[in-house]
């Protein structure tokens, strides 16, 4: 199914949590309170009716079964403009924040202060005598990556669009090649070349876990995050080198050797990794240029330790075993019950990050990390999304497990989605706009955008 498409069944199935809410009256047991995702007031929606879920997704699949023609008539009255504006969902909205907001002042309830790695690091300088790289990593805080309006991420991006390359090395571990860059001003990026053109989608016959990445799904899915107001995502941009100076004359050892000349004279390469690195998977120019995307280094570990958790709605990636999320509709129960997700922001953030994915179709979310200088109650960071956008017609409900199991959704998110869905602007249009300004546009093709 196309972008467009995708957003509108998402708002949709997001709003079910609200609808439920004024159904209930707004009972104060219906909702609680939990960090927005910019760090502002905690207004969060539970619904807790077990049948509405399955009702829920009975709903969502009679829809893909509908009759031809009342399909062909939604489509049209789509591609005719005309959008549901979920008046009913606005309401209800603007009467649960009047009750809730009247409930966060009888309990005091206060907005949690915003934390950056400068201050914890008790620097003296002040970040603008510091480069733009140290402006990024001493300004991620404990609710963001970065600023809606942050000038160190367009100088970031525009580093790894220009600077000089002056050493390169294969990162270790992963299915897939990945090189290590390091700029002539010893600024780091992690690249990701282009296999194959946009148009090739995920083959029919591969699992999730054995899908190529791609590198125009790591450009896409930063602008789409930083369009949903997440800022999780760190900043990726595409960039053209030339294999035979940024690249062959720069590679030692092993990597070295695994450089060829192949049948029609393109300069090729594969390193060594998991799958996809042999001379019949290897990466080749045109004759010499190619294409890939150049993602910043998040801070040294040393600087800025991170913990690694395992998604709790994680895949099974098996070719034939089901995870247990798949099998147990009440499997959010068990993690509620569970450290960290029995209290605070992190279950909240993980619905956030299933929206996220299922807008991209990326199944691939097996971990996520988060800065243990911030202690638990910090957002997850958005990583790895190489195989983001491999399916244009296909929306994997499944990815919204969390969501749907669940019944929990802030009201910030909610509120996105429908500004986007109702608002003069849908999201396909902003994302189309905002993949203009990168040096390899266009990044997706429109069917995934339309």
């Amino acid at each position: 199914m196309k972008f467009l498409e995708r957003a509108f069944m998402l708002v949709t199935g997001a709003v079910t949590a609200v609808v439920i809410i004024v159904m209930l009256d707004l009972r104060s047991h219906d909702y609680y309170f939990s960090d927005n995702a910019d760090g502002t007031r905690k207004e969060v929606y539970n619904v807790k009716d077990r049948g509405y879920q399955r009702r829920t997704l009975n709903k969502l699949n009679a829809s893909r079964e509908q009759p031809e023609e009342q399909t062909n008539s939604l489509h049209s009255s789509q591609n005719s403009g005309q959008r549901e504006e979920f008046l009913d969902i606005s309401t209800a909205i603007l009467k649960a924040s009047q009750k809730v907001g009247l409930f966060a002042q009888l309990t005091s309830w206060s907005t949690p202060e915003e934390i950056t790695l400068a201050d914890l690091a008790d620097i003296q300088l002040q970040l603008e005598d510091r480069d733009a790289w140290e402006k990024f990593e001493f300004g991620i805080s404990n609710i963001q990556l970065y600023k809606q309006s942050s000038k160190a991420i367009r100088d970031v991006l525009k580093k790894m669009q220009d600077l000089e390359i002056v050493s390169i090395e294969q990162k270790e571990g992963g299915t897939q090649l990945k090189l290590i860059i390091t700029f002539q001003d010893g600024g780091q990026a992690l690249f990701k070349p282009m296999r194959f053109n946009r148009s090739q989608e995920t083959l029919p016959d591969h699992f999730y876990f054995t899908d190529f990445e791609r590198h125009n799904a790591e450009i896409a899915a930063f602008h789409l995050d930083r369009l949903l107001g997440f800022r999780r995502a760190v900043p990726v941009t595409g960039r053209k080198v030339n294999i035979t100076r940024d690249l062959y004359s720069l590679a030692e050892g092993d990597l070295l050797k695994t450089f060829f000349i192949s049948p029609a004279g393109n300069l090729c390469f594969h390193g060594k990794c998991s799958y996809y690195c042999d001379t019949s998977h290897a990466i080749c120019g045109h004759p010499d240029m190619l294409e890939g995307s150049f993602a910043a280094f998040l801070p040294s570990k040393s600087l800025a330790p991170r913990k690694a958790w395992r998604n709790p709605w994680r895949r099974s990636y098996h070719k034939r075993k089901r995870a247990q999320w798949e099998l147990d509709d009440q499997y959010c129960d068990l993690v509620k019950d569970v450290y960290p997700y029995n209290h605070g922001r992190r279950l909240l953030d993980i619905i956030d990050m299933a929206i996220f994915d299922f807008l991209m179709g990326n199944m691939d979310r097996h971990h996520y990390e988060t800065f243990r200088a911030f202690g638990n109650d910090t957002f997850p960071i958005h990583l790895d999304h190489g195989r983001g956008f491999g399916k244009a017609h296909h929306d994997e409900l499944t990815i919204l497990a969390p969501l749907y199991q669940c019944c929990l959704v802030r009201k910030s998110t909610v509120t996105m989605l429908l500004s986007y869905n109702s608002g003069p602007l849908p999201l396909s249009s902003a994302m189309r706009r905002s993949l203009q300004e990168d040096p390899v546009s266009p990044v997706l093709l429109e069917p995934h955008l339309q």
